[in-house]
């Protein structure tokens, strides 16, 4: 053994190298852990938390219960059930509507597959409950996520387009073309 190695051996060169990087980083500490309830994660733009039916700015549901969600989500999460307007039998409305969070995937395809934009995936992402049963979720709670998330609504597409009620015979009260 050389007298170097015999040295290190002595003084517990190891531990000594362990305690100055320990104290180093004592010195320059600087904290990277998140309050949690207090600051929050930011999320990424592209964030895809959780579901919400949505409304027009009059109030009215924008679901026309088509079924086309229902039918694009791959782990069968959504179940609509749908129904005519009485005395109007080109017009459907969701008579019911309830979705399943528990085995939700968060894949965005109802969403993209809704062609009057009535579902939105919303940034919420503090879902933790004790009972699993108040994650099956019916209209009324999909609404009130809706309108907690999208607090800015559009106006219904025959407000939004005046050509659109020349041509749709199901709105009587709407005035026709002005020529």
């Amino acid at each position: 053994m050389k007298f170097r190695d015999w040295i290190k051996t002595i003084t517990f060169y190891e531990i000594l190298l362990g305690m100055k990087e320990t104290i180093k980083h004592l010195v320059h500490y600087k904290p990277i852990t998140l309050q949690y309830p207090h600051e929050k994660k930011p999320l990424a733009e592209n964030y895809r938390g959780m579901l919400a039916l949505l409304r027009y700015d009059d109030g009215t549901e924008k679901c026309v219960g088509c079924d086309l969600c229902e039918a694009a989500c791959p782990s069968r999460v959504i179940r609509v059930i749908s129904t005519e307007v009485p005395g109007e039998p080109t017009k459907r409305y969701a008579k019911e509507y309830y979705m399943d969070m528990t085995r939700c995937l968060f894949c965005g395809l109802c969403v993209q597959a809704c062609p009057v934009d009535a579902l939105g995936m919303t940034r919420e992402y503090e879902w933790a409950v004790y009972d699993k049963r108040k994650l099956h979720l019916n209209k009324e709670q999909l609404l009130a996520i809706g309108d907690r998330a999208f607090p800015v609504r559009e106006k219904q597409l025959e407000f939004q387009h005046p050509n659109v009620a020349y041509f749709n015979v199901s709105f009587k009260d709407i005035p026709e073309k002005a020529n």
